[in-house]
């Protein structure tokens, strides 16, 4: 079992760019690691605290998750964070080497792993 992080911010607390950002960060995590949807166990999805409009898991149930676990949460509210952001861990099936999973970050989100996005 192997685990894929990533992130993307929204431009606006809109349910439908929620939906939208959500199914396209997942899209990105499932190509780039040349995995589907039979792969994934489950995940975790949190919101930053000023994301309200809409629960990040009904983009990844409009995206195609219908029988995969999936939990939402709030993430901690840090004063200077990073706004307006959906985070995400998938746990997959996956043989392949830890340091060969790539993890995506989108929409500006990138800063926050600057390490793995030069």
């Amino acid at each position: 079992m192997r685990g894929v992080r990533g992130a993307v911010c929204l431009q606006a607390d809109d349910p439908v760019e929620m939906r939208e950002a959500v199914a396209e960060l997942l899209g990105a995590m499932l190509e780039r690691n040349q995995i589907t949807a039979d792969d994934v166990i489950s995940v975790i999805l949190t919101a930053t605290a000023d994301l309200v409009s809409a629960f990040p898991a009904a983009g990844a149930r409009d995206f195609g998750f219908i029988d995969v676990p999936l939990l939402c949460a709030q993430e901690i509210n840090v004063e200077g964070a990073l706004p307006k952001v959906v985070r995400v861990l998938m746990h997959i099936e996956s043989d392949r080497a830890r340091g060969s999973i790539e993890h995506v970050y989108l929409r500006g989100a990138e800063v926050l792993r600057s390490d793995l996005n030069p």
